[in-house]
């Protein structure tokens, strides 16, 4: 036996705008704890091992990275085009200044992560600081892979 309905279709829907609301708040409520570190990072280059390695206290108001492969040449950022010299880079690091300046800092201020080939030579390093110090920077940050243990 039927049973027939009386009036209407009988189809409740509820509202869903509350809940993409939230869904939206969300994404990006994550969006901003993302930690970008690893923005940076060429994975070409291969960070040497150390046990005295630990992370900065704070992080710098002011920062860019440079990549010194194993063959002793510059790759600016995580841009992967083709690395070059060392002398190259002065144009990069006046760029960095001008950004940083535009934005209140100094150079002075900004910090510069290294992150050295471990297969990349002493001398070549010490050629990369010696040239971000000529066009004024003083503080730099060498990465290398933390070794745990031992």
């Amino acid at each position: 036996m039927r049973i027939k309905k009386k009036g209407g279709s009988g189809v409740h829907e509820g509202d869903l705008t509350p809940m993409i609301d939230m869904t939206f708040q969300l994404i990006a409520f994550f969006m901003v704890l993302i930690n970008f570190t690893e923005a940076d990072q060429n994975k070409t280059i291969q960070l040497p091992d150390s046990t005295l390695a630990k992370p900065p206290d704070s992080p710098p108001d002011f920062l860019f990275t440079l990549h010194l492969t194993g063959e002793g040449r510059v790759i600016y950022g995580a841009n992967p085009n083709i690395p070059f010299e060392i002398e190259g880079v002065t144009t990069y690091l006046e760029r960095e200044i001008s950004n940083a300046m535009r934005f209140g800092g100094k150079a002075a201020e900004i910090t510069v992560i290294i992150r050295g080939d471990k297969n990349a030579e002493t001398g070549k390093v010490q050629q990369l600081i010696k040239k971000c110090q000529d066009s004024g920077l003083e503080t730099f940050a060498l990465r290398v892979k933390e070794r745990v243990g031992r």
